[in-house]
């Protein structure tokens, strides 16, 4: 029995797993842990029952474990994004989110300038911009040949030269188009597997949510029927001095 801050007892209690004193209040009862969660700490605990009870630290342990059986039975063999979430299961929500903000943060540093280049050059050759000037230069070039501006031509009809740019530009373009196609594929991969990470974050804390809710409700049911037995006690007193 330890001392609270008003200098009265508070009852402790012992951690079935660990064996560790804590306020009896900080300990969870058996009867308010998930069937298969207890089932799980029956394996490993010899002395556990329906009166037993676990403190928080051990609970969260078992309930990655519980989770971690869930995910591969669900999924089957669990994935490195799996294993990751459960680790940062009892870091607390912002770990998974800064997990998934530092790989946006190195993918935007690992860039390189062909890379970036690539990216500026996909997106200009996308636009209408490209299309507008395109048309354009098309258009001055072929009015320049057949008016002869510049000396007759430098580029008669059936514009050879005319030809020989647009297949360089299509030939140069293109492998520029792919490489920009592919590290939008990348990121759409990345940006997916960070959503996945966050849904399963979340999936995993409502459960949480269950379990303290469930813990709560049986700890105030606890207390309603320790004050009903006082009550009872005190009923049976006054009955017992009166007839006296």
């Amino acid at each position: 029995m330890g001392k609270n801050g008003n200098g009265l007892h508070a009852r402790t209690e012992r951690c079935a797993v660990c064996g560790e004193l804590f306020a009896a209040g900080r300990l969870y009862h058996a009867s308010s842990i998930r069937p298969g969660i207890s089932e799980l700490i029956a394996r490993d605990v010899k002395d556990w029952n329906a009166d037993s009870r676990i403190c928080g630290p051990d609970l969260s342990s078992y309930r990655r474990r519980y989770v971690a059986d869930l995910l591969e039975q669900e999924r089957g063999e669990l994935s490195d994004l799996d294993r990751q979430v459960l680790e940062s299961f009892e870091k607390g929500a912002s770990s998974v989110h800064a997990t998934a903000a530092s790989a946006v943060r190195k993918d935007l540093e690992a860039e390189t300038f062909g890379q970036r280049a690539a990216d500026n050059v996909a997106a200009f050759g996308g636009s209408w911009t490209f299309i507008i000037a395109f048309c354009l230069v098309l258009v001055g070039w072929m009015t320049i040949n057949v008016t002869g501006l510049l000396v007759g031509g430098f580029d008669p009809y059936p514009f050879i030269l005319l030809n020989l740019v647009l297949s360089c530009v299509a030939a140069f373009q293109a492998p520029v188009i792919m490489m920009s196609q592919k590290r939008q594929e990348a990121k759409d991969r990345r940006r997916s597997e960070n959503d996945y990470m966050i849904n399963l974050r979340a999936e995993l804390e409502i459960r949480q949510l269950h379990d303290m809710i469930d813990h709560q409700m049986a700890h105030q049911w606890e207390r309603l029927a320790e004050l009903q037995q006082i009550q009872i006690e005190l009923l049976e007193g006054r009955q017992q001095g009166k007839r006296d």
